[in-house]
């Protein structure tokens, strides 16, 4: 069924229910198929792949469950992007249609759902922290088929209230909203940082680690939180536990959805219907995570290149590199690929350095890179978000005592925001970047 389907049906059982809450309101479920239904009408023969930019997270919902029920496949990207921006990359997708403003409600009889596993039901951009987007399409079995396994791993059903406190361009909170609505509670998407009365209202949330922190002091009725985006640190669910919250931290990737999930801090298993196998080259300590599930995606839209790489048996991979692995084993998890730095014959995963340092009083959230070096070809830099950081006495007494020698930075940054990703993981690339650039907001730590 696809999620307009379930709106409809929650419509017709529960109108006056509340389903969505937005920066200028809330909508009913009957309100909200009642738009939907209108929407769809007017999309309906108009193209097949709809470039949907509009800034209001509830117009944006309604838009993606129109584009559902008439058949056209959504695929939501940036709102803040230049009109050229959005010209190149949805051209280059291969969209017929673009939405950048609320749809109306085109008169006519309701439409029926004709849903088939293979459509495609959903597509967005992914850009990792390279900042070069892609459109990445999944079909409707992809799509929804897994909302059973998360209802059932989360808890999250109708009574709840779900907030989704980031951009809906992201797939993080873009499955987070659908599945919210498919369950029939109500979604909270505020379109930016969340009020302290969304907060307050919240038994649920979706969001990335960093931010677990901060919400636990200001929502007093939450009691789940699904986090996802990056490892969530064994501080973090200590909190959320002296809290009374449920967390369901998970792994994945826009390209693969979910492959692991940890549920009580013991380590990420394979998610329901998930295979998983990690694949080394002979003499290396750490392999590629391949995943085989009916949760995969189709692939990149128009041909674009990218990390998705599948081979003929029905796997898949992005590249995140893991520790040895038998299936019924944790999944250790140990970054990207391509985010290893090579720096004096040693190879260093940044999200180790990044997983001890995080430990750091005073640390906001930290990015490790590789930076340029004569002999050693790089060597490990830390940099460190926050507006007053710790002293570097302090950084490299942590580092020593946690991290062997090839991993502790030899350079040491401060910067008051680091830059973020659509989904709020910090951009690994962009940092690097804008530290090559010499970026005066980048303050060397002495």
């Amino acid at each position: 069924m696809p999620v307009a389907g379930h709106v409809l049906r929650h419509a017709a059982e529960g109108p006056s229910r509340v389903a969505l809450r937005g920066p200028d309101g809330s909508l009913t479920y009957g309100e909200l198929a009642g738009r939907v239904q209108g929407g769809a009408r007017q999309l309906r023969g108009r193209g097949e792949l709809a470039a949907i930019a509009l800034h209001d997270p509830v117009e944006l919902l309604i838009a993606v469950l129109a584009a559902d029920l008439a058949g056209v496949t959504p695929l939501v990207g940036d709102p803040a992007w230049s009109p050229e921006r959005w010209a190149r990359v949805a051209g280059a997708a291969g969209a017929d249609l673009r939405i950048d403003e609320p749809l109306a409600s085109a008169p006519g009889a309701p439409l029926v759902p004709e849903p088939r596993p293979g459509d495609r039901a959903w597509a967005c951009f992914t850009s990792g922290s390279t900042g070069r987007p892609r459109a990445v399409a999944r079909t409707r079995a992809s799509w929804t088929r897994s909302f059973p396994h998360l209802t059932e791993l989360t808890g999250i059903g109708p009574a709840d209230v779900v907030l989704v406190p980031g951009p809906l361009v992201s797939s993080l909170y873009a499955f987070a909203a659908v599945h919210t609505l498919a369950v029939g509670a109500t979604a909270v998407v505020p379109g930016g940082r969340p009020t302290a009365a969304s907060l307050r209202a919240a038994t649920a949330i979706h969001l990335v680690p960093h931010r677990l922190p901060e919400v636990l002091e200001q929502a007093p009725r939450l009691r789940t939180a699904v986090v996802g985006g990056a490892l969530l640190s064994g501080q973090a669910r200590d909190l959320a536990g002296r809290a009374g919250v449920r967390v369901m931290s998970y792994y994945g990737a826009t390209e693969l959805s979910f492959v692991a999930f940890d549920p009580d801090g013991g380590g990420l298993r394979a998610f329901p219907e998930v295979e998983i196998e990690v694949r080394a080259e002979p003499g290396r300590a750490l392999g590629e995570v391949w995943a085989r599930s009916p949760w995969l995606a189709d692939g990149y839209l128009g041909g674009a290149r990218g990390p998705l790489r599948r081979d003929g048996g029905g796997w898949m991979t992005v590249g995140d590199l893991a520790e040895p692995y038998r299936a019924g084993q944790v999944l250790r998890v140990r970054g990207r690929g391509d985010g290893a730095i090579q720096t004096g014959g040693a190879t260093v995963v940044p999200e180790d350095v990044e997983a001890v340092l995080r430990n750091v009083p005073g640390v906001g959230d930290i990015v490790v890179i590789g930076s340029p070096h004569p002999s050693l070809g790089s060597v490990v830099t830390a940099v460190v978000e926050g507006a007053s950081p710790p002293p570097r006495a302090l950084l490299e007494a942590v580092a020593r005592s946690g991290l062997d020698v090839a991993q502790r930075p030899r350079r040491w940054y401060a910067v008051p925001v680091l830059p973020r990703t659509g989904s709020g993981k910090p951009a690994r690339g962009l940092v690097a970047d804008r530290l090559a650039g010499g970026d005066p907001e980048l303050r060397r730590l002495v």
